[in-house]
């Protein structure tokens, strides 16, 4: 496992982050120790959470690994604040109120005295941005928290937090936390180029766009049964929200790919964003040990140019406008 900067900051992180979002849903404690183990022992040091993650069961899992393995200051602990943790009027969003009461039962549960990475798990319309700016300064100002992050934000809105912060001399974002896959390439758009020019890292999740690009699923064939597709436990991967002919294209083009390599579906698709020059890390998640050890197998080996290229013509669509109308008009270097 190679180690690379989070944007501007000097912290390092693994190419590769462990995503716990199957600790209580999927796996559980003693499932959920082995994978952190085996990721540990691949070299990984950063683990992806959040409050909202099977109702805290996942940042009580993380906590209890962590306080077995030791070692606190070893390990980058990312998690994130803005969806429901209750049924109060308070309970959601990015105010002051719910930022705080959130950092306070997320370090409860996770056993530690600071977060290393604090991120706003999706742009709030709803609250001033410099409420939620000048609160999370604060919480890094007290040591709570080591670094800020936005996730799910839109261009504009980053932007916004980013001139927000540095006009009030805040702490602010260091990095986006975004959906980047070879069937969502809509953060490309706007988001990526910005995070370049303004030097936040990304960590992208769902690469392998809720298991549709591990291989398991097949044009005009049912899906396995043990699938999250079979056993239909999300909403958002059921073939209403991710198939269509690209879904295919892409997984097609990714199999002649894997044929050539030797590799498996699941590692092409993350070599795949691994070699993006704006991506710091994709988020891996897993249920079983089998599944952590396939996408563990995308290191070590890079795809050809060539490779990288079809990929790239199989997964693009035509940009929208006014996209399409500054990629026309623009010089390309």
């Amino acid at each position: 496992m190679e180690y690379r900067f989070l944007g501007n900051t000097g912290l390092r992180v693994s190419e590769l982050v462990l995503g716990t979002q199957t600790f209580g849903w999927g796996a559980d404690q003693k499932q959920a120790f082995a994978l952190a183990d085996r990721f540990a022992e691949s070299g990984g040091n950063t683990f992806d959470t959040a409050d909202i993650y099977n109702d805290g069961a996942a940042e009580s899992m993380l906590g209890a690994w962590l306080r077995e393995r030791g070692e606190r200051d070893r390990w980058v602990i990312a998690s994130k604040v803005f969806f429901p943790t209750g049924q109060g009027p308070n309970d959601t969003g990015l105010s002051r109120k719910h930022i705080l009461a959130g950092v306070e039962q997320s370090l409860r549960r996770l056993g530690t005295d600071y977060l290393d990475l604090y991120q706003m798990h999706c742009w709030d319309r709803s609250t001033p941005v410099e409420e939620t700016l000048q609160c999370l300064d604060e919480l890094v100002r007290s040591g709570k928290v080591r670094y800020l992050g936005a996730s799910n934000y839109t261009a504009s809105g980053l932007m916004k937090a980013l001139m927000t912060s540095r006009m009030h001399g805040w702490s602010s974002f260091v990095s986006l936390q975004a959906e980047y896959s070879l069937i969502v390439r809509s953060t490309e758009w706007e988001l990526l180029p910005m995070c370049a020019q303004e030097g936040l890292g990304v960590l992208a999740w769902s690469p392998l766009a809720g298991g549709w690009l591990t291989g398991k699923y097949r044009r005009g064939q049912p899906p396995p049964p043990e699938s999250r597709v079979g056993r239909q436990d999300r909403w958002d991967d059921q073939p209403e929200q991710r198939e269509s002919e690209l879904t295919w294209r892409v997984i097609e083009g990714i199999d002649t790919v894997a044929g050539a390599q030797g590799g498996s579906a699941a590692q092409v698709a993350l070599r795949w964003l691994l070699q993006k020059p704006a991506v710091t890390a994709p988020i891996v998640g897993a249920r079983t040990l089998q599944q952590l050890n396939d996408n563990l197998g995308c290191l070590d080996w890079e795809m050809t140019a060539e490779q990288m290229q079809e990929l790239d013509r199989v997964s693009a669509v035509a940009l929208p406008y006014p996209y399409r109308f500054v990629e026309r008009y623009t010089r390309k270097s």
